[in-house]
């Protein structure tokens, strides 16, 4: 999409602070962070909104999900098990999808959001 910001951002018209790439994803630093560390993990593709999404994006967006919880490992927000089996660190993700779900650019963006350590 020609006016589509993130579609700027992978044909790199605009620059970002991109921390992960692959042929079919980018993960960048979001501008305005809501925490120490937020990115939004994008597909090249432009895919306005999670609801057009059916069986033909299935596999890109399940290795997008999988992709998730390694770009947050990689700055120190993983969830770790212990030896006692419970969990600590962590992350959230979030897909805001259309207006009343918060949705600002309309490009499917999930975003990945923690605190070092935390």
């Amino acid at each position: 999409m020609e006016n589509c910001i993130f579609c700027k951002i992978v044909s790199k018209q605009i620059p970002a602070a991109v921390v992960y790439e692959d042929d079919e994803m980018m993960a960048f630093k979001d501008i305005r962070p809501a925490a120490p560390v937020h990115l939004l993990l994008i597909p090249k593709q432009h895919i306005a909104t999670l609801s057009d999404c059916g069986d033909a994006q299935a596999a890109l967006l399940g290795r997008m999900m999988t992709r998730v919880p390694q770009i947050a490992a990689a700055h120190g927000c993983a969830a770790v098990k212990g030896a006692d089996g419970k969990y600590s660190g962590g992350f959230k993700t979030q897909i805001h999808t259309g207006p009343s779900g918060g949705q600002e650019v309309y490009h499917l963006h999930v975003h990945i959001i923690g605190t070092p350590g935390g």
